[in-house]
């Protein structure tokens, strides 16, 4: 599965809902950011869920769910990680609450980082960087991958991806995306588990390519 553009209507269900993963929720609300144009499906699902709570009947809770809930109002909200100066365009405004790791050498060209305190199991968000001309490992999926372009394009099979397309992939779906701006194309990415490299080469380097 490889869908393009912009989320599935069930990941947007899901996002509006509250059900995502905390991961996939960030790279969404990055894409929902940069295209404003997708945001009445997120709304329509948001209504639904309104609409189906109204229909459920009430139902008493604790009292010391009462309290708990009270405790975690009147708590005072960390501050936010200072977060390290870049060089990269600005990030979309879902980004700015995290903090972010140092670029790390992937391959030629090619340079990953981590955003901080977004990991949810083996799930968690990166952002990626890749020069112009250059291509990323070709692999495939351990889980689902989704991925917003916030700057430049890159192209796979299926097409060219540029700022604000969104991505998804399973691991049916095996690509290299190959960046086609003349500037270098900063994407963010929620990973389910490691990229799989196919081949003998892949079983090799997987040990020196991972996210």
């Amino acid at each position: 599965m490889s869908l393009r553009r912009q989320p599935s209507e069930e990941r947007l269900l899901a996002f509006a809902a509250g059900t995502l993963s905390f991961p996939e929720a960030v790279v969404v609300a990055a894409h929902l950011s940069l295209r404003p144009a997708t945001r009445p499906w997120a709304e329509l699902g948001a209504a639904v869920g309104g609409v189906l709570l109204d229909d459920q009947a009430p139902e008493a809770i604790s009292l010391d769910a009462r309290r708990d809930v009270m405790a975690r109002l009147d708590a005072d909200e960390p501050a936010a990680e200072p977060r390290p100066p870049s060089a990269d365009p600005v990030l979309p405004a879902p980004l700015d609450q995290f903090a972010l790791g140092p670029w790390r050498w992937l391959g030629p060209g090619v340079h990953v980082r981590d955003v901080l305190g977004t990991r949810e199991g083996d799930c968690r968000v990166i952002l990626l960087k890749i020069a112009s001309g250059q291509s990323a490992p070709r692999h495939t999926h351990g889980g689902v991958e989704l991925t917003c372009v916030i700057d430049g394009a890159y192209a796979t099979e299926d097409g060219v991806f540029s700022r604000g397309d969104f991505e998804e992939a399973d691991p049916s779906v095996t690509h290299q995306p190959k960046v086609v701006s003349k500037e270098p194309c900063l994407c963010v990415a929620a990973l389910d588990g490691q990229i799989m490299l196919p081949g003998r080469l892949g079983k090799l380097l997987a040990p020196f390519v991972r996210l």
